[in-house]
C-alpha cells in the first residue's frame, strides 16, 4: 500500500506560488539556524576548501561560569547575542568578542538553544524574544532593557492556550526558539516529562509587540477536529506529549510553518491512548498566520518508541522527474530521511504503509503498519544482530550481552517494547537530533550527522504503592537514569547530587524536581510526600540503598482497563553499553551523509569524528561516541562540525566528506556554529561549553568560551 500526506481544501490556489530556490543570498546568521528556513548553509566564500587549513582564534569570550551551553549565536549588524554568565543574554562586538551589554536572568529555566530577533520594517523597534520560567520575554537588542510594554511588564504567561489548570503546568517551555513570521512569534512546547501526566503539546503564536495569544493548534484534537477519532474519547483532557519540544521552519515566502512533533505520552507503552494518535510524531505544515492546518504526514502511528521528531525540516529546491520542486525534508531518529513537496504534502517518492511485529503486552493495541520510504535509502542501521558486537569491549562482557541480545525480541525497527525485553536500533537516542543537519539550498543537497546506539526496552509490572513513599525507590525510577545509581553524574554533563543538600535547600531541590532546571525534564507527578521522601534520602543515603539502577529511567503508566488488576507498566531505558563506556554494536558509532535529493541517492557516508583512546591506538574509522548538535554547509565547499567525546571541531571536503582541516577545543559542543562577515573577514564562531557532552566520560569541566576562528588578517 502507497500513501501520501493528507492535504487540504483550496491547495491548487497555493500550489500556484511554486517558485525557484529562494533567492536570498545566505550571507547573514540572524536567526536560530541561520535562517527563517533552518538551512544551516552560509553563502560566504572567504573562508574555504583551499585555505581552511589557516583558520586561527580570531577571539574568545568566557562564558563566566561552568554551566553547560549548547547556543546557536545570531548576528545582527556586527552585534553577537550569546548566552553566557549563568545564563544571561549578552551582546558581544562579533569583530572582536568585546562585551557590549548583559541582560541577566538570574534563572537555569531558560531557552537554552537559541533566540529570536524582530525588527519593525523601519528598525526603530529591535527585539530578542525568548522563553524564561514559563514566560515569554521581549528585551531591546541594542540596549537589552526589558520592554515594559510587552505582556504584563516585559512577560508574557506561556501557560495560556492548554486548556488545563495553569497550577498543573509545572513546565511547557521550549529549549529552542520557535519562529519570527511578520509580527507573529511561532512556538512549541516542552512537556513537564514523558509521563502520562504531563503536558499536552501545542502550537501558538503570539504578537511580538504586546505579546497577546494570537493563535493556538491543538496537537492533541479537541472534538470537531481533524485528527479527533484517532484518540479514545476525550483524550485530549487527560493525555500528554505530541509536542514541538524541538525545532520548526519556516517558508516566509508562503507563510508556511513547518513543525515536527514529538510521541504522545506515555513514550513506550500506549494502552490507554488506542489509536492512530495524530497528531503524534508527525510533519505540520501550519499556515503561518493563522495557525490552520493546510498538511501532515505522521512517520510513526502510535509510537511506542520515544521516535519523536527532534530535527528541523529543511526547505531546499531539488530538480525531480524533470521539474524543480521546492521540497521539505526531514531526517527522523529512525534513520529515514521523508522528502515532500513543501506546498502540497505530496512525497517525492513513494512512501509504502508495511506490516511491522504486534505487540504482545497485554493491553496494548500497536498499529500493524508503518510508513517506509522507498528512496532515499536510509542514513543509519536499523537492525543490531548478535554477530554485531563490539570488538573493542572487553571479552567477558560479550557473553551475557550476546545472551541479553538473543533472549530479547528482535524483529527489527519497529520490534514493540515486551516483558520478555526488546531490541531497539539504532535506538531512542540515535539517528539525526537537533541541530544535525544541513544543506545546499539550491542545488539540492543534504547532509545529516547521526548516531547509532541500540536499547534494551522491557516493560515490567509492579503493585500500587502502599505504605509511606519510599526514596530510594523514588530515586531510582526517576533520577538514577541520568544522575546515575551512585549520584555522582557524569562530570562536566550532569552534575553530581552527592553533596546537592549542602549547595540546595529541601524547597529549592523540590522546586527544581517538580519544574525542571535547564535541559533536566520537571517531574511533576510526584506528590509532597514522594518529595520529601526523595529529598530525605538525598540528604542521608546511607540509610537505604536503592536499587541496581543503570542508565535508565522509569515512569509508573495506568492499565488502559480501570476494573483490571491495579498493576501499572514501567520500562527503564537501557543504553547497551559496555564498562568502558562504548556501544554494545561495533562501529561506526556516529557518521556523516550526504544526500543528492536531485537523485534519492547517497553520495558519499564516512564516520563522525572518532573515540580519542581508540585513534591512539590506530583505529579512527569508528566515529565519535555520543555526537549530539550542530552542522554547517558553506558556499566555500565545507562542512563544518564539532564532536563530543574527542573534542574536535573539523571541516569536511562537502564533496567528498574527506576531513581537511581540524582542530582540538578545550570543552565538548553542541551547539550549532554560526558563519557571519564583519568589515569584510569572514567569522566561524562555536559554543565550546559543555563539558564531555551529555553522556561524555569524566572529565572537570572548566569554565566554557564561545570562540570565533578567521584567517590570518592581511598585513
Amino acid at each position: 500500500m502507497r500513501i501520501r500526506a493528507c492535504s487540504f481544501a483550496g491547495l491548487c490556489g497555493i500550489a500556484a506560488l511554486l517558485f525557484a530556490a529562494d533567492e536570498r543570498s545566505y550571507t547573514g546568521w540572524s536567526d536560530y539556524l541561520g535562517g527563517p528556513d533552518s538551512a544551516q548553509y552560509s553563502g560566504l566564500k572567504q573562508i574555504n576548501k583551499s585555505n581552511v587549513s589557516q583558520l586561527q582564534v580570531a577571539w574568545s569570550y568566557p562564558t563566566g561560569d561552568k554551566n553547560s551551553y549548547d547556543f546557536n549565536p545570531v548576528i545582527v549588524d556586527g552585534v553577537m547575542y550569546v548566552q553566557a554568565k549563568n545564563n544571561s543574554i549578552v551582546a558581544l562586538d562579533a569583530a572582536t568578542g568585546r562585551e557590549i551589554w548583559v541582560h541577566p536572568n538570574n534563572t537555569r529555566a531558560i531557552t537554552a538553544r537559541g533566540v529570536n530577533y524582530w525588527e519593525s520594517k523601519d528598525r526603530s523597534d529591535r527585539r530578542l524574544l525568548y522563553c524564561v520560567d514559563n514566560n515569554l520575554v521581549a528585551i531591546d537588542a541594542r540596549t537589552g532593557q526589558s520592554i515594559p510594554s510587552f505582556g504584563e511588564n516585559g512577560r508574557s504567561d506561556l501557560r495560556v492556550g492548554f486548556d488545563r489548570d495553569p497550577k498543573t503546568l509545572t513546565r511547557i517551555q521550549n529549549n529552542t526558539p520557535g519562529r519570527v513570521f511578520e509580527n507573529l512569534i511561532i512556538l512549541g512546547s516542552a512537556a513537564s516529562g514523558e509521563y502520562d501526566t504531563s503536558s499536552p503539546g501545542i502550537i501558538r503564536a503570539f504578537d511580538v509587540k504586546t505579546g497577546k495569544l494570537a493563535w493556538v493548534f491543538h496537537t492533541i484534537p479537541h472534538p470537531g477536529e481533524f485528527g479527533y477519532d484517532t484518540w479514545p474519547q476525550d483524550a485530549w483532557k487527560t493525555v500528554g506529549g505530541d509536542q514541538n519540544w524541538s525545532e520548526m521552519t519556516l517558508d516566509d515566502k508562503r507563510g508556511i510553518v513547518y513543525v515536527p512533533l514529538a510521541s504522545p505520552n506515555y513514550d513506550f507503552y500506549g494502552g490507554d491512548r488506542k489509536g492512530q494518535n495524530l497528531f503524534g510524531n508527525c510533519l505540520l505544515a501550519l499556515d503561518a498566520r493563522t495557525g490552520k492546518r493546510l498538511w501532515h504526514f505522521q512517520f510513526v502511528h502510535h509510537d511506542l518508541w520515544d521516535y519523536d521528531t527532534p530535527a528541523a525540516p529543511k526547505l531546499l529546491t531539488v530538480r525531480h522527474d524533470g521539474k524543480m520542486v521546492d521540497a521539505v525534508a526531514q531526517p527522523t531518529k529512525m534513520g529515514f530521511l521523508f522528502v515532500f513537496d513543501r506546498v502540497t504534502g505530496a512525497p517525492l517518492w513513494p512512501i509504502e504503509e508495511r506490516a511491522v511485529p504486534k505487540s504482545d503486552v497485554p493491553g496494548e493495541e500497536s498499529w500493524p503498519t508503518q510508513p517506509f520510504p522507498t528512496k532515499p535509502p536510509p542514513f543509519a542501521r536499523q537492525k543490531f544482530s548478535a554477530d554485531e558486537l563490539n570488538p573493542f569491549i572487553p571479552e567477558a562482557e560479550r557473553a551475557s550481552l550476546r545472551d541479553k541480545i538473543l533472549s530479547a525480541r528482535n524483529e527489527g525497527l519497529y520490534t514493540p517494547p515486551s516483558l520478555r525485553g526488546s531490541i531497539q536500533m539504532p535506538g531512542h537516542n540515535g539517528g539525526g537530533n537537533w541541530g544535525g543537519s544541513a544543506v545546499d539550498p539550491s542545488a539540492g543537497l543534504l547532509y545529516v550527522e547521526s548516531k547509532e546506539l541500540p536499547t534494551f526496552l522491557k516493560l515490567d509490572t509492579r503493585p500500587p504503592r502502599t505504605g509511606p513513599p519510599n526514596g530510594p525507590a523514588i530515586y531510582s525510577q526517576n533520577c538514577a537514569g541520568c544522575h546515575g545509581a551512585d549520584r555522582a553524574g557524569q562530570a562536566g554533563a550532569i552534575p553530581a547530587l552527592t553533596d546537592i543538600t549542602t549547595r540546595l535547600t529541601a524547597d529549592q531541590i523540590k522546586s527544581v524536581v517538580q519544574s525542571g532546571q535547564g535541559r533536566m525534564p520537571g517531574f511533576s507527578q510526584l506528590t509532597p510526600r514522594e518529595l520529601d521522601a526523595l529529598v530525605a534520602y538525598l540528604a542521608m543515603p546511607g540509610t537505604a540503598s536503592p536499587p541496581p539502577s543503570g542508565r535508565s529511567f522509569a515512569a509508573l503508566i495506568p492499565l488502559a482497563d480501570p476494573a483490571a488488576t491495579p498493576q501499572r507498566y514501567w520500562s527503564p531505558i537501557d543504553f547497551l553499553l559496555a564498562s568502558n563506556r562504548l556501544s554494545a554494536i561495533g562501529p561506526p558509532w556516529s557518521q556523516l551523509t550526504a544526500y543528492d535529493l536531485n537523485t534519492g541517492t547517497i553520495k558519499w557516508q564516512v564516520p563522525l569524528g572518532e573515540v580519542t583512546a581508540l585513534a591512539a591506538d590506530g583505529h579512527t574509522d569508528t566515529g565519535s561516541h555520543w555526537p549530539r548538535g550542530g552542522l554547517i554547509a558553506t558556499a566555500g565547499g565545507l562542512l563544518l562540525a564539532a564532536t563530543t567525546s574527542d573534542r574536535k571541531f573539523r571541516a569536511y571536503d562537502k564533496d567528498t566528506g574527506k576531513v581537511i582541516w581540524e582542530t582540538s577545543i578545550a570543552e565538548a559542543s553542541e551547539g550549532v556554529p554560526a558563519v557571519y562577515e564583519v568589515g569584510g573577514r569572514e567569522y566561524i564562531v562555536l559554543c565550546v561549553a559543555t563539558g564531555n557532552g551529555i553522556m561524555g566520560g569524566p572529565s572537570a569541566q572548566k569554565a566554557g568560551a564561545y570562540v570565533a576562528y578567521a584567517l590570518p588578517e592581511k598585513r
